[in-house]
């Protein structure tokens, strides 16, 4: 994981509701929709974006300390998130990739194999061996006892196995200077070459290798459609087939109704 480029700034919508219908009719004939969400999506839970006006990294580069409005414990999935669940439900939804590690797309009901965790989750450990995730209870993590288990700290005495493999258990999020999951990587990446359709919510596209997903699926032949909702310009703006600067929640309920409305359409004509 490396640290950020510069990104930019939030502007206004006035095209918002066509783009939103254009948006729609694309997702609800697509033959392989893959998603990228980034921390955007969830800051209507509260929880605090990175390069947004009141972003963490924002403000740490004015000397201030971010004000986070709740705890990831209590946090809860917003609308985009169930909008997009909802996609699942629709068959529609191939592949989530996600960079955020707040675990609200699990709350949501994705299906975990619908869903590619780049940066990890802050819920779930993993075994540095076999790969397996696990939850603290299952495992007796005991966060007091033996810290949050990052890569890079000391093993400490006592702290538990992998019950599958006795391998080394770590936190699954994936800090600065930690090697990114290949696994994970090679999903993704098998995804973005399939896609036809790739819509982009919450992510200024500014941190690799995330970015690269999308950029796979412009590249290739045929070029996939290229859908970004965020609050904010991209360094993918002049290469997007649809650019919709608006909060994600709203944006994506609008869209996913006028999807559901496109397939009873076409499954009973009038």
């Amino acid at each position: 994981m490396t640290e950020p480029i510069q990104c930019f700034t939030p502007n206004s919508d006035p095209n918002k509701e066509q783009k939103i219908a254009d948006a729609a009719a694309l997702i609800a004939t697509a033959k392989h929709l893959v998603f990228f969400t980034g921390a955007g999506i969830s800051t209507e839970s509260g929880i605090p974006d990175f390069r947004g006006p009141e972003g963490v990294w924002t403000l740490r580069d004015q000397g201030k300390k971010s004000k986070r409005k709740i705890s990831l414990a209590t946090a809860q999935p917003n609308s985009g998130h169930f909008a997009i669940r909802q996609l699942q439900e629709l068959g529609l939804l191939k592949l989530l990739i996600t960079q955020n590690t707040d675990n609200l797309h699990p709350r949501s009901g994705i299906h975990p194999d619908l869903l590619v965790q780049l940066h990890g989750n802050s819920m779930l450990m993993k075994c540095l061996n076999c790969n397996t995730f696990y939850d603290r209870k299952t495992i007796g993590w005991d966060m007091k006892k033996f810290g949050k288990g990052y890569r890079s700290q000391k093993i400490i005495p006592g702290q538990p196995r992998c019950p599958k493999c006795l391998g080394r258990i770590i936190s699954s999020i994936i800090n600065f200077g930690d090697p990114m999951p290949e696994d994970e990587m090679d999903i993704a990446m098998e995804h973005s070459e399939k896609a036809d359709v790739f819509v982009v919510v919450g992510s200024s596209l500014c941190v690799a290798p995330a970015y690269h997903y999308p950029e796979e699926a412009i590249n290739k032949i045929p070029a996939a459609k290229l859908i970004l909702i965020n609050l904010g310009e991209t360094p993918f703006d002049d290469c997007a087939t649809i650019h919709i600067s608006a909060k994600s929640g709203e944006t994506l309920e609008k869209i996913v109704t006028k999807v559901t409305s496109i397939l009873k359409e076409r499954d009973h004509p009038k």
